[in-house]
């Protein structure tokens, strides 16, 4: 049999590898969104001046932190505020102090905050009548918050969605460990009690969670993912920079096409293997801005947030 000089074989129609390339036929183009929402947790209950100096307490420190994250472009803000001692503190008033410079400065800026302060749901839920913040965290079972046990019934997790709904509040699922994700579902979402669109936070760096290291951090972070996913596939998610693997961890929710939180309630330390300590709120935000930038996805507006969790607009709100 006569042997064939391939080098001289010419294939009917040569391929046109430019456009093979750069067209679909290798890689079709991702569902991820275009917009991300960045929000910043300004200064939490948890770490003290002692531990960094650069801790915001006051309410001017939060106040004037806040407008500076506003400034570089931000969708959102989480404030907790503290006492004259730096306690955690529920107070109205204190409230009042940290939000309403914010608010005058930048009116469209939508305000999430906790509301577990108090002996009972409706405590807890007397400053929110405020009328100051638009968004706030539930949490579906008991967790660990430092060497804190933060209790919560069924009863009560259902008695504070339903409130927070009636007040025009978004319920914000507070996920630390994977089995919260199931009794969010079981408590909230298949009773119907949850409206769409559900909207869960991430914060797989508390205790119960799994950020050990970086391949437990992909793993733990995808397994939450699917999970909620599977629960509804249009569900909103936003990923909590706790711990160490904060720019980590925002990055690998970036990249699969969620939402992210920084900030220096969550952290003490920029990077999971360095002692380099945080200085700023609005540095923070600058980094999640650029990391964000650099992989495509443009910074949502306040009111494209509302949008996205269900929120009407301040636009029509004003109206």
């Amino acid at each position: 049999m006569e042997k064939k000089d391939l080098s001289k074989i010419t294939p009917p129609e040569l391929i046109n590898y430019g456009e093979y390339i750069a067209g679909d036929m290798i890689q079709p183009s991702w569902d991820i969104p275009s917009k991300i929402v960045i929000t910043c947790a300004i200064t939490g209950a948890f770490i003290s001046k002692e531990q960094n100096i650069k801790q915001p307490y006051t309410p001017e420190e939060i106040a004037k932190e806040a407008i500076e994250c506003c400034k570089a472009g931000i969708s959102g803000l989480h404030i907790h505020v503290r006492d004259e001692n730096g306690h955690p503190t529920g107070d109205p008033q204190i409230f009042h102090r940290a939000i309403d410079p914010i608010l005058e400065k930048f009116p469209d800026m939508i305000i999430d905050c906790p509301t577990h302060y108090g002996k009972t749901v409706e405590d807890a839920l007397k400053w929110a009548k405020e009328g100051l913040i638009e968004i706030s965290p539930v949490r579906p079972s008991p967790s660990y918050t430092a060497e804190e046990l933060i209790t919560t019934s069924p009863e009560a997790t259902i008695a504070m969605t339903k409130l927070l709904q009636e007040l025009g509040i978004k319920p914000q699922i507070a996920i630390f460990y994977v089995g919260m994700v199931d009794n969010a579902y079981r408590y909230l979402i298949r009773t119907g009690i949850l409206e769409k669109p559900f909207y869960w936070i991430i914060m797989p760096g508390l205790p119960g969670g799994d950020i050990s290291n970086p391949m437990a951090m992909f793993e733990s972070l995808l397994i939450y993912v699917r999970r909620i996913k599977e629960i509804d596939p249009a569900s909103v998610w936003i990923v909590g920079s706790t711990g160490r693997a904060s720019c980590y961890l925002t990055t690998a929710a970036i990249l699969l096409g969620g939402h992210i939180r920084v900030g220096m309630e969550d952290i003490l330390y920029r990077y999971p293997h360095k002692d380099v300590m945080a200085t700023s709120n609005v540095e923070e935000v600058g980094m999640a801005i650029q990391l964000a930038g650099l992989l495509g996805r443009e910074v949502a507006s306040p009111d494209e947030y509302r949008k996205l969790i269900g929120l009407k607009p301040k636009s029509e709100t004003k109206e």
